[in-house]
């Protein structure tokens, strides 16, 4: 009689076990970035919709719905629009989600500060350590932020 319940308790711990470790996996397919120079955020899933803004290369959005070739996304300030899913691609980025964060030579507090970014700040993801990002700016500049301050990959 045991039997079946062990099978039965198996089977739920191997289920909640690989939706545990796909759940980053689709946090990740969630997440695109603006793969051109310059990518019209659209009102709508087409091209004869109106354009809210442009976004600039590397920006990360997060899809929240996929209509034919158009992916429905927002940004780090909940903004939502349309993009042409082919001028998106995998690059991960972050954006600085907090006023000024401190960029720091190391993935801690104890590293010095070697820098700071600003609020809306587009920064080239390079490495992730629990609670720290290893980020690079425009000009080639490394340096780490609390995962707290960003959002994005």
């Amino acid at each position: 009689m045991t039997r079946p319940h062990h099978f039965r308790n198996t089977l739920a711990a191997l289920a909640t076990g690989l939706a545990l470790l796909s759940a980053p996996a689709v946090h990740a397919q969630n997440m695109v970035s603006v793969k051109g120079n310059v990518l019209n955020m659209r009102s709508g899933p087409g091209t004869q919709t109106e354009v809210l803004w442009e976004l600039k290369k590397g920006y990360p959005l997060q899809v929240v719905n996929r209509k034919g070739n158009w992916l429905q996304v927002r940004d780090f300030e909940n903004d939502r629009g349309w993009v042409a899913r082919a001028l998106t691609g995998s690059t991960p980025h972050h954006v600085v989600k907090a006023r000024t964060a401190n960029v720091r030579q190391g993935p801690g507090t104890q590293h010095r500060i070697v820098g700071k970014a600003e609020y809306g700040e587009l920064l080239r993801t390079r490495e992730k350590r629990s609670d720290w990002v290893r980020v690079e700016r425009d000009n080639g500049k490394t340096g780490w932020i609390a995962k707290r301050l960003l959002w994005g990959w």
